[in-house]
Formats: C-alpha cells, sequence, structure tokens
C-alpha cells in the first residue's frame, strides 16, 4: 500500500478512536449514571470495532457509539449505487456512528455519524472520500432547540465556505425522508457523502469539525428538556414516533444497508434502534395538541435559521 495513503488511514482512525472517548465520556457525564459497556471485536473478512453501549441510564435509555474498521475484497452495493465506477474494488472503511435515546420524551433523539473510505484496485489510483453528519429527531420539538441546533451546523460549515450549510442541510433533509409516510424524520441537520473534491487535509479538518461540533450542540438541548416532566401521554407518543425512526434504519439507511452488506457485526449495527417502540394502526394525533404540533409545524422542510426562537410548544398538564 501506498505509504501517504497509509498514513491517512492511521491519521484517521487516531482521530476517529479519540472522538469515540470524547463523546462517550460526555454523554457519561451528562447522563449522571450510566457508563458505557464496551465490546471489541473482529471480523473474518478484516477488520473489526469497538462498540460502546449505555443503558437504562438516567437521562438516556440507550446510547450507542460505535468505531469500526472494515475491510473487503469488494464494495457492497450499498456503497457504490452512488459510484458504480467503483464495483468490483476492495475497500477499507473507518468510521464512528452513534445513536442516542433519551427517557425523557422532551429530549430529542439523536445520530452523528463520520466515516472514510478507501477503495482501491491493481493498477488504478486508489480512490478516497469522507461522509457523515448529525441530525436531529424531537417527540416535541422546540424553536430554541431547533434553530440553535441549526445555528451549531451553519457555525461548523461557515470556514468551509457560504455555500457549505445550504448545500449539507438540504442534502440532510432529502436523505432522512421516508417516501411511504411521505414526512421528514426530523427537523435534519447536516449530511454530505464522497467529499474529497476539497483535498485531503480539508475535507479531514471538516470531518473532525463536525465531530467535535456534535456533542455540545445536542448537550445545549439536553440540559434544557432532560428535567422537564411527562407522563405516560408522552411516553406513549415517543413510543409511536420511535416507530419512524426504526422504519426509516432498516428500509431506507445506507450506513444499515453497507453493515448488513458487508458482513459487520448485526449487534452494532442495529445498535442504532430503540430498546422500546409501538406501531398503532392508523394512529393519529387530536389536532391542535403537541402531538400534532410536531407534523404540522416541525416534520417538514424549512429555513430553520429564519423562525423566531419563541417556543409554541408547551408540556402538557
Amino acid at each position: 500500500m501506498n505509504a501517504s495513503i497509509q498514513d491517512r488511514l492511521e491519521a484517521v482512525r487516531g482521530a476517529f478512536l479519540e472522538l469515540q472517548q470524547t463523546i462517550c465520556a460526555g454523554l457519561e457525564q451528562e447522563d449522571g449514571q450510566g457508563t458505557f459497556h464496551e465490546d471489541r471485536w473482529s471480523r473474518p473478512e478484516g477488520g473489526g470495532g469497538r462498540s460502546r453501549v449505555l443503558t437504562g441510564g438516567g437521562v438516556f435509555e440507550q446510547a450507542g457509539v460505535n468505531y469500526s474498521r472494515v475491510c473487503g475484497a469488494h464494495l457492497p452495493a450499498s456503497a457504490t449505487a452512488r459510484r458504480p465506477e467503483l464495483a468490483g474494488r476492495s475497500f477499507q472503511a473507518i468510521g464512528i456512528s452513534l445513536v442516542v435515546h433519551p427517557h425523557n420524551p422532551y429530549v430529542p433523539t439523536t445520530h452523528c455519524n463520520v466515516r472514510f473510505f478507501l477503495a482501491e484496485k491493481p493498477g488504478a489510483e486508489p480512490v478516497w472520500w469522507f461522509g457523515g453528519g448529525f441530525d436531529l429527531t424531537p417527540y416535541y420539538a422546540f424553536p430554541e432547540d431547533v434553530v440553535g441546533w441549526h445555528q451549531a451546523a451553519r457555525d461548523i460549515c461557515a470556514p468551509y465556505g457560504k455555500e457549505t450549510y445550504p448545500r449539507f442541510k438540504q442534502w440532510c433533509d432529502e436523505y432522512f425522508y421516508l417516501p411511504h409516510r411521505q414526512e421528514q424524520r426530523g427537523i435534519g441537520g447536516i449530511f454530505f457523502d464522497d467529499l474529497n473534491d476539497w483535498g485531503f487535509e480539508r475535507s479531514f479538518n471538516f470531518v473532525r469539525a463536525v465531530g467535535d461540533g456534535f456533542l455540545p450542540a445536542y448537550r445545549a438541548i439536553v440540559n434544557r428538556r432532560k428535567a422537564i416532566s411527562y407522563g405516560e401521554r408522552e411516553r406513549d407518543f415517543q413510543l409511536y414516533r420511535r416507530g419512524r425512526y426504526v422504519e426509516f434504519n432498516l428500509i431506507y439507511d445506507r450506513g444499515t444497508l453497507f453493515g448488513l452488506q458487508s458482513g459487520g457485526r448485526v449487534a452494532s449495527i442495529l445498535m442504532s434502534l430503540p430498546p422500546e417502540v409501538k406501531w398503532g394502526y392508523d394512529w393519529q394525533p387530536e389536532p391542535g395538541t403537541p402531538e400534532s404540533q410536531l407534523a404540522s409545524e416541525f416534520l417538514q422542510r424549512r429555513d430553520w435559521l429564519a423562525m423566531p426562537r419563541e417556543s409554541s410548544v408547551r408540556p402538557t398538564e
């Protein structure tokens, strides 16, 4: 392998392992009770990972922060759907993927992912690219939280050009969409893939900024919402909305498909699914309720930074 390529792989590996450690420590501090259990695993085709999961914490019902480095002789179909010219190449993929499911329905679920791919074949130049992003899936959405989340995303993107945030926000909106429901999964954030046109150093710096910026943005929301009291009504709505999360991850999510198609560790791949969820036959919230407000005001594509920060959402009595 080319020495410079090997150096890049090791730099990404070190940065992603450090990011996993930082995020786990921050989530444990925010939770106040739970700690992450770690599993190290390997795969016969090459590579392995370090999965960390927190369950039954004081704030987080389940949080998983997974690191993986996997290798294979052929890129899976999910990785070549957008770039068919890479079919048949061997690959290495390094990434961090995390999902947090809180106890309190007023605290949103969140997801963050950063990844690096290298595709090679004899006699050809190696092809590399970065991908990732973060998004927010509230059950009871507060404008202050939504605006703050997108301001954090815009601030991360600002040093990389004024077009970067609008471009990656739109990509996130288009990606985290459930066609069969005709609704957004949440209020979005930023998402990107196939990032290599900036060159390695600039692309790598951006990915690190995304990883570093995720946790402060999420903890700000958790701090505002985790002490709000809730009852059976809110919990039932949370479990119902979690069903949408499951539908997206199992039907559309390319990361899930890549993991399964590449023979990844199933327990780590499906860590993103919530520990409890429910579906009700054709259930619809009553008009005018906080539950109906989620769909009518928040599960849609819009310029969140133009939204007033004053909240019209109030916890139910």
